[in-house]
This record gives C-alpha cells, structure tokens and sequence, in this order.
C-alpha cells in the first residue's frame, strides 16, 4: 500500500514538475526576446547599412570580395589572430592561453571564443576531456568537503566557547555564505575591472556565467590585443574559477537540500493529512460497530413474550 502510494506520487510529481520547468524556461524567453530583440535588429540594421556605405564611397570594391575578406576576419578571430595596423596578435596558444583553455576544457564552461582547429588538436581535446572532467568532478568534490569540513570545525569551536548550538550553526553557514560571496563574486569584479576595463556589472555577469559554467563566451579575460597582462594573472583566475566552482556547487547543493526537504514537509504534511483522515474514518467505523453491538445487546435484553418464556412442563400423577 505504501509503495503504490509512493509510485503514485513520484507519476504526478514529474509532470508537475516538468510543467514548472517549462514554463520557467519559457518564461526566460520571452523575457529575453523582449529586452534583446529590438537591440539585435537595430545593430543588424547599422551594420548593413555601414555595409552599403562602404561599397558606395569605396567603388573599387567588390561585393564578394569584401564578404570574402570580413569571412576571413572572422575565422581569424575565433582563432585567437587579431590586426593590429600592418601586424597580427598572436598569443593566445602559448602555454599560459593553452593552459586556461584546458581549464574551461575540463571544467566544462566552454567559453567558445577559442577552440582546436586541427584534426589531431580536436581528437586530442576529446580524448584530453573524457579523462579530464571525471578528474575535475573529484578535485571540485574533495575541495567542497574540505571548505565544508572548515565551516564545521569553526562552528565547533565557537559551540565549546560560547555553548551556542543552534545560533552558531546559523551563524557560521552565513558566515560561509559571505565570505563565498566576496571572494568570488563581489570582489573578482573589480580585478576585471582593472585588467580588462570592464564595468563592475559586466565583471559580476562574466563572474557568475564562469563559476556556473555556462560559459557564454561574449566575455573572455586576457583576450584583449590591446592590453598588457601579467603572467600570474591567469594562472590566478583558474584558482580563482576551482575554489568558487567548488563554493558555488556547495550554495546549489544547499539550495536543492531546501527545496527537496520542502517538498518532503510538504509530502508529510499530506501524509499526516490522509492519517488523519484515515484515523477519522476508523473512529467512525469503530463508533458505528459499537452503536451496532449496543443495538444487538439491547435487542437481547428486551423482555421475552409469553410464548418465549414459556416453559414446557411434564404431566403431574393425580394423587
């Protein structure tokens, strides 16, 4: 009976759920399309128009040729290679940029501005990612017990000094909560800010789309020609990307712990509900059982007619 109930509960939890899932993402979207589409249609619009202008002021200039060349400008890009004057940048596959590479490799954030272009370069980066991600998955795992494991030990020491229990529970997973947040949301930013020339906005959103690896590429460090960085920075930002994947994951794992226990306090206010419910219905059977033996027993106890209480006696010798 239990387990039916439970195979029933898990049939309509997933379509209620896929249903909130849904209209979440779609919710997303349309959000999205809303504030996204006007800017991308006025920037395609300025761009063919500047399109048109060249052509015209610059009649030597061939259609083709011109879409050949912007083409090659592209692939070039996505390739690391920028012009700079009669020169290109080269730069980002020496170690320090083939290093960070491997790191958004294995890390499965992708960033999607550099990528392999060779066929030995793409097998190699498949066969490097099949062993690198299960590897990174331990390194995050064993890095996230080690900061929770810290997060215990000074809640156990402030419960022998000050004999709180539950207020220094709460107290040190808050503590834990900002501290996560300074190192690796709030104040990376204005690192970027300083190497890169970003906004503190644009530098919180790169901080939060790597350390959720998802990865968009539009922001990338060290990808600027026109910039000088210093050789330790990105071996920093890699610590920087392990040590806050690993704090992020942790923040997650807490926030589906909630909703799961939510959902389980809910279930059992349900189940408490039908208990109670079930217990109601047995009271009444047991009230309506006993009001029937009560009606049987007084039926036995009325009086008996003459007929009933008649008994048969022997004929008697006259004397």
């Amino acid at each position: 009976m239990v387990v039916a109930r439970r195979q029933q509960q898990r049939c309509w939890r997933v379509p209620v759920l896929l249903a909130v899932y849904l209209s979440y993402v779609g919710l997303g979207a349309g959000v999205l399309q809303a504030l996204e589409r006007p800017v991308e249609v006025q920037a395609a619009q300025h761009l063919l128009q500047q399109h048109w202008e060249l052509l015209g002021n610059h009649t030597c200039l061939q259609g083709p040729a011109l879409q050949r060349l912007i083409e090659g400008i592209i692939q070039a890009y996505k390739s690391g290679i920028t012009l700079q004057g009669n020169t290109t940048s080269l730069g980002k596959w020496d170690y320090s940029g083939s290093f960070f590479f491997s790191i958004s490799a294995v890390t499965t954030i992708g960033y999607g501005n550099l990528s392999p272009s060779t066929a030995a370069g793409r097998i190699f980066c498949i066969l490097f990612a099949l062993f690198g991600i299960p590897l990174n998955l331990v390194l995050l795992n064993e890095i996230g017990q080690l900061m929770l494991l810290g997060v215990q030990h000074c809640a156990h020491c402030l419960e022998e000094v000050f004999h709180w229990r539950k207020k220094t529970s709460f107290l040190i997973k808050t503590c834990a909560l900002v501290t996560g947040l300074l190192l690796f949301l709030l104040l990376p930013p204005l690192l970027f800010s300083d190497k890169e020339g970003w906004s503190y906005e644009e530098g919180f959103y790169y901080s939060f789309i790597t350390l959720s690896t998802i990865g968009f590429g539009d922001y990338v460090i060290g990808m600027n020609p026109d910039r000088t960085y210093p050789g330790w920075y990105k071996n920093v930002i890699s610590l920087w990307i392990l040590f806050g994947m690993a704090w992020l994951a942790l923040v997650i794992k807490f926030c589906i712990n909630f909703l799961e226990s939510y959902s389980d306090f809910c279930q059992c206010n349900k189940k408490s509900t039908d208990m109670a419910d079930d217990f109601m219905d047995g009271n009444k059977n047991n009230m309506t059982g006993l009001h029937n033996v009560e009606m049987g027993n007084g039926k036995d106890r009325k009086p008996k007619g003459p007929d009933e209480s008649h008994t048969n006696i022997g004929p008697t010798e006259a004397p």
